[in-house]
């Protein structure tokens, strides 16, 4: 019998951590596990991960030889943060003297960090000029904040992002006393020398209580008799092996969401749309726009940091959010849950034990308001009254979901409360997503605004065990479209399972020249391979900001064995059905208008006079871009300059004396390069001219032009 080759992925949850096992051929699920998440192990949730992926293996008779892959997203670094589990950080500032050395020495002296919680990190500071940095000077300055307090350190060198060699010799020494450091100028690698130190101490605080799990998991990993390296989810959407994670745990942050995300793109083929994992605590929102989630910089205690993780927003609000009540109505929904309360959901409870039902009101934890709803059964147990509750009675929720319970024994516990507000039943439900959807609606608005998303281009997606409490609601009132696919509650672990190995690289280089932008391209594609990215697999994404000057390269590439393409290839009917569904049009009115070998290009009447919608669809079924006036052409690399030029003047925008720059698409094989935002003409020709430069002058390319009138 042939070897099997299994992918797993563990997403560590709030309330449960799940695994799930893949076939890497088919991306067939052949295996769950899922375990409650172990926060109060002595090994925390790491404990876990191990028991949910061996109840994974052992369930569904997998061997660990069969395993080529394995990663986990992880709470630790968030948790850690929010709950001030953090280590005091020295923070050793370097630079020159003079008025130089005198900004630098206030730059770096990082103030106590507060959390937004009540908590802190603890700072200490030291400054060293440059010409005065020996073995000795360190060594001193180390023991001196050693005896302040400062269990890890932070080296951070004026302009270190152009020579970090006196931060990689604090290092060096620290490690010799095994005190963790955290080399500024290898977290982040922009200008600005607050931030990226303040980025580092965040950054060095989570050290050693993630260098404690990471050790601690891959220790038990080994021992289950897995050999491939163990991979961790990035907040930004990629996995990075556990040796980066030593360095950068901070990259950690968000990843539970990011997973979802993946899995979103990876296994449901979502291009474009708001995605919502809604847990029974809370739920996070986020976008996905042309096939590539939105990411942005954290903000940590209302501290900016140069963190790039999924752009998310993290409501109070889920699955099993309990309801506040009054005479005169629903007072509000969460932010506290069934889970806080130690109480199950109406819904799931069995409908021969709701006897007596009798309405009772709580604190459910000292200081919360003295009005959460909970029922009381003859029997003398509690029970409480939940989002999903609510979905239930209304029949947003169908059997085939999650969500899904007893709608009779759901409605039976809200009686006595619908009879306390002398409201019926129904209007009661009606009143508690209401509440939750007067939260959701203002992220969605947001969003669309702040990624310039039309209406018609928006659908929901659903993933995570209670989508289906709150996105039917949702997407009624607002009325969109939406989707809740097969294994939602567990998306965030097949995201894992299938996610890529990313590297991002940014640097500030005002009048950026071809060697420039090349040499970034290098310097990510070799962090990606460095991290187990198979070299014929990585592609680079180069990103410019006319304002800031800020040059991103941001590589994906996959490990050795997922560099095979792993979906079938759709006809040119398949994917016309798509771009029709995704236009909106009957399938007879998308026109194929150009194709290479790999992607199709349709067109269709927009909405707007004389506009056409165009879509972009790979041969895996991927909407790669959706644009609601733009047109596309294939030309050859020789001509790709000219073609560019011409829609450059073509849709440009003229408003109130401002010159709306259209956005440039580059189809290249199976690639799609999105150079959206890019305000310079040259600086688009330099930048396209470094994808083309290796190429034939007759070999044949994509471009897309679209207007920007949003």
């Amino acid at each position: 019998m042939a070897k099997r080759a299994i992918r797993v992925g563990i997403d560590v949850g709030g309330t449960h951590t799940k695994a799930v096992a893949i076939d890497n051929a088919t991306h067939e699920i052949i295996g769950k596990g899922s375990v409650k998440t172990t926060h109060d192990h002595p090994s925390g949730v790491a404990a876990g991960v191990i028991e949910a992926f061996k109840l994974c293996l052992t369930k569904n008779n997998i061997h660990p030889e069969d395993v080529i892959f394995i990663a986990h997203s992880t709470t630790q670094a968030t948790n850690a943060l929010l709950e001030g589990d953090v280590a005091e950080v020295g923070v050793i500032g370097i630079g020159s003297g003079g008025i130089g050395g005198w900004l630098a020495k206030k730059q770096t002296k990082i103030d106590d960090i507060d959390l937004g919680t009540g908590r802190i990190i603890k700072t200490h500071h030291r400054y060293m000029k440059q010409k005065q940095i020996n073995q000795e000077t360190i060594k001193n300055t180390i023991r001196e904040l050693k005896d302040e307090g400062a269990g890890v350190f932070v080296a951070s060198k004026a302009f270190g992002v152009d020579d970090l060699t006196e931060e990689k010799e604090i290092q060096k020494l620290a490690d010799e006393h095994g005190i963790p450091v955290s080399v500024a100028s290898e977290i982040s690698k922009l200008y600005g020398l607050t931030r990226r130190t303040r980025t580092a101490t965040i950054n060095a605080s989570i050290l050693p209580k993630m260098l404690e799990t990471a050790n601690s998991t891959e220790g038990s990993v080994r021992q289950a008799g897995i050999q491939v390296p163990l991979m961790i989810m990035r907040g930004d959407g990629g996995v990075m092996g556990i040796d980066e994670m030593r360095k950068r745990p901070v990259l950690t942050m968000l990843s539970g969401p990011a997973a979802s995300v993946v899995g979103a793109l990876m296994y449901l083929r979502a291009s474009n749309g708001i995605y919502f994992e809604v847990g029974g605590t809370s739920t996070n929102i986020g976008v996905i726009k042309n096939g590539r989630p939105a990411v942005d910089y954290s903000i940590v205690g209302g501290h900016p940091t140069y963190i790039s993780s999924l752009d998310v927003r993290v409501l109070g609000v889920a699955g099993g959010s309990m309801v506040r009540a009054s005479k005169e109505g629903i007072v509000d929904v969460g932010p506290r849950s069934a889970h806080i309360g130690g109480m199950p959901y109406a819904v799931f409870t069995p409908i021969e034990e709701i006897v007596d039902p009798q309405v009772e009101f709580f604190s459910p934890k000292e200081g919360d308001p003295a009005d959460y709803v909970y029922i009381k059964l003859k029997n003398g147990n509690k029970i409480t009254i939940t989002n999903s509750c609510a979905a239930n009675v209304l029949g947003y929720v169908n059997p085939e979901h999650y969500a899904y319970g007893n709608p009779e024994a759901a409605r039976k516990a809200m009686e006595p409360l619908a009879k306390y507000m002398n409201k019926t039943v129904e209007e009661v439900a009606a009143e508690i997503l209401q509440k939750s959807y007067e939260k959701i609606k203002p992220v969605i608005e947001d969003f669309a605004e702040k990624y310039k998303l039309e209406k018609d281009q928006i659908s929901l997606v659903g993933v995570g065990g209670g989508c289906a409490s709150l996105l039917p609601f949702t997407a009624k009132n607002m009325e969109l479209e939406y989707s809740i696919p097969e294994n939602a509650e567990v998306i965030s672990s097949i995201g894992v399972a299938l996610a890529m190995i990313r590297d991002v690289v940014e640097r500030v280089i005002p009048s950026p020249t071809k060697k420039d932008i090349a040499d970034l391209k290098k310097e990510a594609a070799s962090m990606a391979i460095a991290n187990g990215a198979v070299p014929d697999s990585v592609e680079v994404q180069i990103e410019i900001d006319s304002q800031t000057n800020k040059v991103t390269a941001i590589a994906m590439g996959s490990s050795e064995v997922q560099a095979t393409d792993l979906l079938m290839a759709l006809s040119e009917e398949e994917a016309k059905e798509i771009a029709a569904k995704s236009m909106g049009v009957p399938i007879g009115e998308a026109e194929l208008i150009t194709r290479s070998d790999v992607i199709y290009v349709f067109s269709a009447k927009g909405k707007k006079e004389g506009a056409k919608q165009v879509r972009i669809i790979d041969k895996k079924g991927f909407i790669k871009v959706q644009r609601g006036d733009a047109i596309a052409e294939k030309c050859t690399v020789a001509q790709a300059q000219e073609v560019i030029g011409q829609m450059w003047e073509t849709l440009a925008i003229f408003k109130s004396d401002i010159k709306l720059s259209p956005d440039i698409y580059l189809c290249i094989g199976g690639k799609v390069l999105d150079y959206t935002g890019m305000l310079d003409k040259e600086q688009l020709y330099m930048v396209v001219d470094t994808e083309l430069g290796t190429m034939e002058p007759h070999e044949e390319i994509i471009i897309v032009g679209a207007k920007n009138d949003l």
